[in-house]
This record gives C-alpha cells, structure tokens and sequence, in this order.
C-alpha cells in the first residue's frame, strides 16, 4: 500500500513539472535591415493588459492596455529602439523594423501567459 502511495505521488510531481514548469522559447534570426516580427499567437481581448520586455534586466518596450486604449512602445533602456517599433492592435505582436546587430538578445510579452524569444540579427 505504501508503495503505491508513493508511486503515485512521484507520478503526479513528475506532472506537475511536465505542465508547470516547460517554458518555450521560440528562435527567430533576421538579417540585419530587415524587419523581424514577434508573434504572440492569440488575438487581444478587451480588457488584456500585455507588456514586452528585452533584454536580461527585462526592461519594458512595449505596452498595450486594451481596457484604457494605452498602445505605447517605449525607446528602450539606452534607446536604441527609437522610432523601430511597431504594435499589432489586434493580436499584441511586435515588430521591430530595421533590424542592427544590438537588438539581438531575449524578448519576452508577458499577458496572461509568457512568451520568449530569443532573436539573432546577423550582418
């Protein structure tokens, strides 16, 4: 009996990692120039509330606030987005025209669930 109770807890941690704890992070290269777009995959609801987030220090570059009509893309933290970013008001995507080597790194929007990227521009 008891090695059944364990046996089942095991299989049901085991689960809860499987579910809980699988993040996917979806690869995206771009030749330098071009423009790159980041997909959220879900189409917005009125009240969503979504942020994009670059880099390690996780630093805001986009919002979106259905509920407020708020669709705001931010420079960066040194501001090398300036005038580069682009927001889908229908699905949350980002693009990010005119690609440069320094705008490679980790992306991530955070909604109800996160999405990462991790995006390679190239020369």
């Amino acid at each position: 009996m008891f090695h059944s109770f364990v046996f089942c807890c095991l299989c049901f941690w085991c689960l809860a990692g499987v579910f809980a704890g699988t993040e996917t992070v979806k690869s995206v290269s771009v030749m330098e120039g071009n423009s790159v777009t980041l997909n959220s995959d879900t189409e917005l609801k009125e009240d969503d509330v979504i942020q994009w987030r670059f880099g390690s220090e996780k630093s805001p570059i986009a919002t979106i606030n259905r509920g407020t009509g708020i669709f705001s893309t931010h420079d960066g933290p040194d501001g090398r987005f300036r005038d580069r970013l682009r927001l889908d008001h229908q699905t949350g995507s980002l693009t990010i025209t005119n690609t440069r080597t320094t705008d490679s790194g980790d992306y991530q929007i955070r909604a109800k669930i996160i999405y990462r990227f991790s995006v390679a521009v190239y020369g």
